[in-house]
């Protein structure tokens, strides 16, 4: 008996705990915020390099830029970015001036956020993309990754991001 109240103990923390995990979420994507020198390059690299798409805009006043605590008061404007509908959100933004520190070459330049991994059907069309828009490939890529025939290309954004593409060349 002691067994079974147990096991009944277990199963029913384990159900409690995953329930409580799904429900602290509204849903399972992030949010992902990025503050660039030149907002025209940077949305053209997304969208037309990386073949996101534009999904909305909106725009923060000074009084809700200092009440949460964002901009200290500075207005700003945010484009919307996604690769699909379910994808993440990527809300790009900037405030007209340089960065004030370099650009990472490497992911161990800095710390924080460096890089973003995108898996893809074909690494094809990108390379065309990144090709047109002499965007610079980083490292030796593209190179095999593993033996189950996918590739890795390595590009920095405009602002600094480096992007994982994550795919088979073909």
């Amino acid at each position: 008996m002691k067994k079974v109240s147990l096991l009944i103990l277990v199963i029913s923390t384990i159900l409690t705990s995953k329930l409580m995990a799904q429900s602290e979420f509204t849903n399972s994507l992030i949010g992902v915020g990025i503050v660039t020198t030149d907002l025209e390059k940077s949305l053209d690299f997304y969208m037309n390099v990386i073949g996101m798409k534009k999904t909305g805009e909106f725009d923060v006043n000074e009084e809700f830029g200092n009440a949460s605590g964002l901009s200290d008061g500075v207005p700003f404007h945010v484009d919307v970015l996604q690769l699909g509908e379910d994808g993440n959100v990527w809300k790009l933004m900037s405030f007209g001036k340089e960065a004030k520190h370099p650009k990472s070459t490497f992911i161990q330049d800095d710390i924080g956020m460096q890089y973003i991994t995108i898996n893809v059907m074909s690494l094809e069309p990108f390379l065309e993309r990144i090709q047109k828009h002499k965007v610079k490939l980083l490292g030796e890529t593209p190179i095999p990754l593993g033996n189950e025939g996918l590739q890795f290309v390595l590009v920095q954004a405009p602002e600094g991001t480096i992007v994982e593409l994550i795919g088979p060349l073909k």
